[in-house]
């Protein structure tokens, strides 16, 4: 295995070690199934960067997949918010709902929105368990949401951009230019 490889594995484990302990801690089977959708989304959107052969994707993946569990850790830390059951105190945002909203906007961005529709769903349906469960209300969901999405769009580039629309805007002039390459 190249050193590269070996990092990417090392950086992909970590991040579903440090999603993976909620997922003993529940005894629902409602919460069980949204813990396992929570790091099979994201597992499927690395594993996409493999069926499609797509190293540079992969490389976009992990900065994507790192941004965003830093940022949920650190945001954790920081505002300290009690969860609705009172449990403790790592509330806002939710991780689970953050690791599943990237994994589906990985794919939406970099693949296409068709192909990550069923991921979406996925991704609801662990807000709504992390709801169902009392450890988040909506606001620590959605903030979750808006993390796990705003990592992938910013970080992750289209696997066939052939389209490009730019804006020109001057104190005279209003345009747009469309250009697709065939």
């Amino acid at each position: 295995m190249s050193h590269k490889k070996c990092a990417a594995s090392i950086l992909l484990s970590s991040g579903l070690i440090l999603t993976s302990p909620i997922c003993i801690a529940n005894d629902s089977d409602l919460t069980r199934a949204g813990d396992i959708v929570a790091v099979a989304i994201p597992a499927i959107a690395y594993g996409s960067t493999y069926y499609m052969d797509d190293t540079a994707g992969r490389k976009q993946f992990y900065g994507s997949f790192a941004t965003n569990l830093a940022a949920t850790q650190v945001l954790k830390a920081t505002v300290d918010k009690e969860r609705p059951n009172g449990s403790d105190n790592n509330s806002f945002p939710s991780r689970h709902v953050s690791v599943a909203f990237q994994g589906a906007s990985f794919i939406h961005k970099r693949y296409g929105l068709q192909y990550s529709i069923p991921a979406y769903v996925g991704a609801g349906f662990v807000a709504y368990t992390r709801l169902e469960a009392d450890e988040h209300d909506t606001t620590d969901v959605l903030a979750g949401a808006a993390l796990g999405i705003a990592s992938s769009m910013f970080l992750t580039k289209s696997y066939n951009d052939n389209l490009h629309i730019a804006t020109n805007l001057a104190p005279d002039y209003y345009g747009l230019t469309v250009n697709y390459q065939f």
